[in-house]
């Protein structure tokens, strides 16, 4: 039977990757390498990279997959997820058909940990749905919240208190509640950050964690959110993508 397995690669740096990835990148025999165009390679050349450091053996070869670019959401988001999530679905099926042998075992590399904000379980589980039968195992990874974490020395949690994990979507439509805790914003391509009530928050900000690239600023947002805003713009017109996440909190609770 076919073989998948969903290996988390890290945030961004190659020495991410852990022990256990590095052991099940050498039981593959193809690495389906996702193609999201020229504004994005550097995404792929990574993936890639982490291949020709990490492989040992001379029998796997790398097997692109093109991703289709999602529909605007416009006031159907999760429709609009949907229907991509469906046509990443079809895509997988027809390059696990076409690529890989009945016995023989693929990887998919995912950027951070498959099970934080990555559809690639959901996509897998579609696939097996439409009719393939294969088996799969999945490989943690570190996600970019343990990399923002570690770049601002930071422990996560107050003492006793919560963490909440939330999008730059939900954020922009409710603003900052998390009053005695820690709330992590992540896939806000919007900059919720900077249009919501900034009056005693702190804020811990990331992009390309983990990477030669790196940046980080930390601060009171009411002082930092505009630099931050023109930091992230010009970093994205440089490198032609950005990936950040941050944390915000009360200040003196």
């Amino acid at each position: 039977m076919r073989r998948i397995r969903i290996i988390g690669i890290g945030a961004g740096n190659p020495e991410h990757v852990t022990i256990q990835a590095i052991k099940a990148l050498n039981t593959v025999d193809v690495v389906f390498v996702p193609d999201k165009g020229v504004e994005k390679s550097a995404l792929r050349e990574l993936r890639e990279e982490i291949c020709r450091r990490y492989i040992e053996h001379d029998n796997c070869r790398t097997v692109p997959l093109k991703v289709p670019k999602r529909a605007a959401a416009g006031d159907d988001y999760r429709g609009s997820v949907d229907d991509w999530h469906a046509a990443l679905a079809e895509s997988y099926e027809r390059l696990f058909r076409d690529e890989l042998g009945e016995d023989q075992t693929g990887a998919l590399l995912v950027w951070g940990d498959p099970s934080l904000y990555d559809s690639t379980l959901r996509i897998i589980e579609a696939v097996r749905a439409r009719g393939l039968a294969f088996d799969y195992d999945v490989i943690p990874g570190i996600t970019s919240v343990q990399a923002l974490a570690a770049a601002h020395r930071l422990v996560l949690n107050r003492i006793g208190e919560p963490v909440t994990i939330t999008t730059g979507r939900k954020l922009a439509e409710g603003g900052f509640q998390d009053e005695s805790g820690t709330t992590i914003v992540m896939l806000d391509g919007e900059q919720a950050f900077a249009k919501i009530d900034p009056a005693g928050l702190d804020i811990w900000w990331g992009a390309y964690l983990g990477a030669p690239q790196e940046i980080i600023a930390s601060g009171p947002l009411a002082e930092i959110a505009d630099d931050v805003v023109r930091t992230r713009e010009a970093a994205r017109a440089e490198n032609g993508w950005i990936m950040d996440t941050y944390l915000l909190r009360r200040r003196g609770q």
